[in-house]
Parts: structure tokens; C-alpha cells; sequence
């Protein structure tokens, strides 16, 4: 067998708050509560367990989505529909902008403060230099 990511635990201050939010934006499904997990299955079959934990004990986590143009079009529309701030940059310099990577990427917070990012080429994957837009 080789090695793949089956799961991961990402903090927020209410677990389902934040699972709907990410599952809304990424048109994912919320699936059944697990003891203290609240699942998002990716397509890859990575799934993410949103866990309730104190907002102090919540530390910044950068989760990035790779998805086909349609499913960024369809995020981004969701993004802007719900007046969620976005930005061309990890650092958040470039506001209400996406970059070109030789695709599309933006960023964006979740509820408990995650960096949360969503492209439609992995990066060095292409030869351009990066622009916003």
C-alpha cells in the first residue's frame, strides 16, 4: 500500500459552524457527527474532522483545495454571494483579488480563523510567474 493522507483534525470553536462553511463554499456534503467530529469528505478521500476546541487554544492552519475550473467558478460565486473577503495573496496584501499561477487561486478565512485556499493548478505545475487580478 502506498501512503496517503486519510484524515486530518482542524480546531474550531464550533465544529459544525465550520464544517457547513467549508462544505457550502467547496459544494462538499457535512457528513454524520462522529464523537467529537464533525467530517468533510474530500474527493480524494481525505476527510477533514472539524473538532470543537476553546477559541484560545486555536492556532492559524493554511488548508489548501485543489479544484477543476468549474468548481472554482462555482466556489468563487459562493464566496462573493456570501461577502466573504478573499485575497490573491497568503498574506492578505491583495484584497478582493485572485491570482494567476498558470491557473486561478485565492484565499480565504474560515470561522475560526484558518487560511483556507482553493487553486485549479498546483503550484510549479507551469512556467508563468504569479499575478493577481
Amino acid at each position: 500500500m502506498s501512503v496517503e493522507l486519510n484524515h486530518t483534525i482542524i480546531h474550531a470553536r464550533d465544529n459544525r459552524e465550520s464544517a457547513e462553511f467549508l462544505a457550502h463554499i467547496l459544494g462538499l456534503e457535512v457528513g454524520i457527527e462522529w464523537g467529537p467530529f464533525i467530517p468533510v469528505a474530500t474527493s480524494n478521500g481525505v476527510t477533514l474532522d472539524f473538532a470543537a476546541i476553546p477559541a484560545e487554544s486555536i492556532v492559524m492552519q493554511h488548508y489548501a483545495f485543489l479544484v477543476s475550473d468549474e468548481e472554482f467558478d462555482a466556489a468563487f460565486a459562493r464566496i462573493q454571494q456570501a461577502g466573504i473577503m478573499y485575497y490573491a495573496d497568503p498574506h492578505l496584501k491583495q484584497p478582493g483579488k485572485i491570482n494567476h499561477h498558470g491557473g486561478r487561486g485565492l484565499y480565504f478565512m474560515d470561522p475560526a480563523g484558518h487560511g483556507m485556499e482553493i487553486i485549479t493548478r498546483p503550484y510549479g505545475s507551469h512556467e508563468q510567474t504569479p499575478t493577481a487580478s
